[in-house]
């Protein structure tokens, strides 16, 4: 990739300093730009130059703006480079297993700092070079989203299939002790990095001064075949990861006034225990990790209801849903027919025969999966969905499978909820 000029925004602060498109961005102010970092920290401050290369003359422009401002160059790709992919081979990764003949897409493995700082990826760290590692501290680059997993060296690249993955600890570490606001994921195995080796990290993290860390359960689908032998997360073992999780974070929260440490409503609902009350997610801040989306889903909705009224009955639904997410909703429903009793609606758990019956998400539920299981076994001809169920800003399945599609061949019309309480609240009362 290169740092060649595509377009230039209009009326943006480089289009009226004259840079033109064609023209290669060198430098600002003195530093030199190799991707879409470089451009924007070194961009934001109010007075910028700008080292221009054109047929092999260099000239500088001087652009004066607002502290912040974007200068409005546009260049072949977001990010200015190539994306770094993922050089390691997890024991628990997703993508390797799913099924053949999906969408490119969705084999592709991204594990690239700048995406996490500017979307909020997640990154091992382990494609990081050390000009990059320094310019994060240099630049005091924050936050970053950490998949640690493990910090004993061994197991951490045991559990990354990369003999060299160790290095990712030590610039942990090194971005602790700079002050780099570092948010962590962990993916739990059963057998591998749960017990003493999770209490281990979680005591890491808290010396290597991260921030927050979710804990997640592993996935496993049917399509695990010549990968580690992965046991799924049980009753039991959901218990023990959340008791641990409880431990340190009862040891965060007296030291730093913070839990730091949040399971995934996933292991709530494996373990069935109840949700955490409001206060334990802090604002609900990991929301993309799973972390609280019932619990609020719960709060809005309850609220929503409370001020409800009805006027005419509400028009017949269902309510489809992965497996783990069925009772919850099942009571939310609840609460709707005690305060009125004429709505007539259902949720229906979609068992995974796509990914296998140990993939009991709702994000992970496929269109044939809904079609096969609702038709002919449905309440009305409304379906509710999640909106997660759906590829982002689309209204494609995992199995390419659209809306439309799921409509048409259960005869009803699919309507998505985006995850507020509110808004489902709203569609469950809706009428013709």
């Amino acid at each position: 990739m290169s740092t060649v000029i595509t377009s230039i925004d209009p009326r943006s602060p480089a289009e009226l300093a004259g840079v033109r498109v064609g023209e290669t961005l060198r430098a600002i102010n003195g530093h030199t730009v190799v991707d879409v970092l470089d451009y924007r920290f070194y961009g934001y401050d109010s007075k910028t130059i700008l080292t221009l290369e054109s047929e092999g003359q260099e000239r500088t422009v001087t652009i004066r703006k607002e502290e912040g401002r974007d200068l409005g160059l546009n260049f072949e790709t977001y990010l200015m480079d190539e994306m770094h992919t993922c050089a390691n081979h997890c024991v628990f990764c997703f993508v390797d297993q799913m099924p053949p003949n999906m969408r490119p897409s969705l084999y592709i493995k991204d594990d690239d700092e700048r995406m996490s700082f500017l979307l909020g990826n997640y990154t091992t760290l382990t494609n990081l070079s050390e000009r990059e590692a320094q310019r994060i501290i240099d630049l005091h680059i924050s936050p970053i989203n950490v998949s640690v997993h493990a910090t004993d060296d061994a197991l951490h690249c045991k559990m990354l299939g990369n003999k060299q993955a160790s290095r990712s600890l030590d610039y942990m570490r090194a971005f602790g002790k700079a002050g780099i606001v570092m948010n962590g994921q962990i993916v739990v195995c059963p057998g591998w990095n749960d017990g003493e080796a999770l209490r281990q990290t979680l005591s890491d993290l808290m010396d290597m001064n991260f921030a927050a860390c979710c804990l997640v359960p592993v996935g496993i689908t049917k399509y695990r075949k010549g990968l580690a032998k992965l046991a799924p997360v049980t009753k039991e073992s959901a218990g023990a990861i959340i008791d641990i999780a409880e431990e340190f974070g009862a040891k965060a929260l007296a030291q730093r006034g913070t839990r730091m440490f949040f399971c995934a409503d996933e292991l709530f609902l494996k373990a069935e225990r109840p949700l955490p009350e409001d206060d334990y997610y802090e604002g609900y801040r990991h929301l993309e990790n799973g972390v609280g989306l019932l619990r609020l889903l719960e709060q809005e909705f309850i609220s929503a209801l409370k001020y409800a009224e009805l006027e005419k009955e509400p028009t017949p639904f269902t309510i489809a849903t992965g497996v783990a997410a069925a009772p919850f909703l099942t009571e939310l429903l609840n609460k709707v027919k005690e305060k009125f009793p004429c709505v007539q609606g259902e949720v229906i758990a979609v068992k995974n025969d796509f990914f296998g019956h140990t993939i009991d998400v709702a994000g992970l539920v496929t269109g044939q999966d809904i079609a096969a299981q609702l038709k002919g076994n449905m309440t009305g001809r409304r379906v509710l969905i999640p909106v997660h169920m759906l590829r982002h800003g689309e209204t494609v399945f995992l199995d390419d499978y659209t809306v439309e599609r799921l409509s048409a061949e259960l005869d009803a019309e699919v309507q998505v909820c985006s995850g507020d309480g509110g808004e489902l609240l709203d569609l469950m009362l809706e009428t013709e």
